[in-house]
Order: structure tokens, then C-alpha cells, then sequence
């Protein structure tokens, strides 16, 4: 039985309105501003809404989660021209993709589309893990989502994920270690918040809560919001 359900998707930003440019183009989604620290960004299927949250401190290191997305050269070109970097360009098994940022240096990746009868690329979430297999498990059994084999042949990607607004949600293996907090997490719909503390999820201090709305961490680490509908 599924603990929580996928509710959205949060970036960190300096600048909400700048940000916005960005990734309401890389999405396809409009921005809705919600005063100087905060941008809704929204559009079809309605799951699709990214917040744009304005913190004061810089991007360190690489992002521990990015977005995998499909977008043809045009777009890339659009998104360079709206404020983007390209930090590299990579390609593998046939495919070829640029990392981009955003304004603040937030990452996503971006293939080409596919050609002739290759297999589609999957739109994902993506999540850097020490531990992908166990997190991949983990997360399957709160959504009540399905594992499935990334191209390694390990058990580490989820599919048939409710909600999500993305084909599936990868967890690569990394060496590196988290050092601070993940400029993107996600926020989950949950009706019982102490079923997930059980489950291994953690209350993490300093931050504002209530019984409603607690900000967690997943047994990995990473940030998540869960939020109890009223």
C-alpha cells in the first residue's frame, strides 16, 4: 500500500523571476508569480507544477537531482538565450545531450530527440544516489510505484510512478558524497505522516512545520516536503 502520492517539484533559486524564463521555456509550462520570492509554474497535466523558491545562499557543487528532458536544438538555443549555460556536452549508446543550467547554475540535461525507429528517450527525474538500488526500492514502496532496470541492468529506476509528470524517475550511482542541501526536491501528498517516519523517512530540524506540513529526508538524505491534504 502506497504511503504518499507525488504532489510537485521545487527548484532553489536566486532569482524566482529570472528562473522563470528559464524553466517555464525548458518545461512548456506559464509562470504565475507569487511575489518576489516565489513562482508558480504550471500547465498541463496538472501535476506539472514546479515551484521556484528564492534562497539567499549561492549553488556550491554539482545538483544532486536534475531533470532529464527531450528538447530539439531550437530549444536548447532558446534556453541559452533566455539567461542559460551550456556546462558540457556528452554522448553515449548513441544519444547525445547537453548539460544545461539555469541562471543560478541549476543542472538538466538535454537530448536530442531520436531519429528513425530508436527507441524513445524517457523524460526523468534524476537523483544521484551512493546507494541506487536501495533507494530506487525504497521510494517504489512509499509511492506504490513499479522497478524497473536501468541500462546497468540493476533494479534502480521507478516507472508507473502516480502522478508524476515525467516517464520514470532514475537513481544514478555516484561515489561522491551529498555535502549540502539539493537545490531541487519534491513534495509528496500524504495522509499519515508518522506511517512515513516508520518507514525510515526523518523530520529534519530547522525548518517550519506543523501537523500538515513537515519538511523530511528520504534514508539518503535527500529533502522532500510532505504534506497531509486538509
Amino acid at each position: 500500500m502506497a504511503l504518499a502520492r507525488w504532489k510537485d517539484l521545487c527548484i532553489d533559486v536566486a532569482d524566482p523571476a529570472r528562473a522563470a524564463a528559464f524553466w517555464a521555456l525548458a518545461l512548456g509550462l506559464r509562470a504565475e508569480p507569487r511575489g518576489d520570492d516565489l513562482t508558480k509554474l504550471a500547465g498541463d497535466p496538472p501535476e506539472r507544477v514546479v515551484w521556484l523558491n528564492r534562497v539567499p545562499e549561492p549553488k556550491t557543487g554539482k545538483s544532486r537531482a536534475h531533470l532529464d528532458l527531450v528538447l530539439a536544438a531550437a530549444e536548447v538555443d532558446a534556453l541559452l538565450a533566455a539567461g542559460g549555460a551550456r556546462v558540457a556536452e556528452h554522448g553515449e549508446r548513441g544519444l547525445r545531450w547537453d548539460v544545461l543550467a539555469d541562471p543560478g547554475g541549476v543542472e538538466l540535461c538535454a537530448f536530442a530527440p531520436v531519429q528513425d525507429a530508436a527507441p524513445a528517450v524517457p523524460t526523468a527525474l534524476v537523483v544521484d544516489s551512493l546507494d541506487p538500488v536501495a533507494d530506487a526500492a525504497w521510494w517504489a514502496g512509499v509511492l506504490g510505484a513499479q522497478v524497473v532496470e536501468g541500462p546497468d541492468g540493476r533494479p534502480r529506476w521507478l516507472s508507473a510512478v502516480p502522478g508524476l509528470p515525467w516517464d520514470v524517475w532514475k537513481f544514478v550511482p555516484v561515489d561522491d558524497a551529498r555535502t549540502g542541501k539539493n537545490r531541487v526536491h519534491w513534495d509528496v501528498w500524504c495522509d499519515d505522516l508518522d506511517a512515513l517516519l516508520e518507514r525510515g523517512a526523518r523530520v529534519l530540524p530547522g525548518y517550519p512545520g506543523d501537523e500538515h506540513w513537515r519538511v523530511l529526508a528520504d534514508p539518503a538524505g535527500n529533502e522532500f516536503c510532505a504534506a497531509v491534504p486538509r
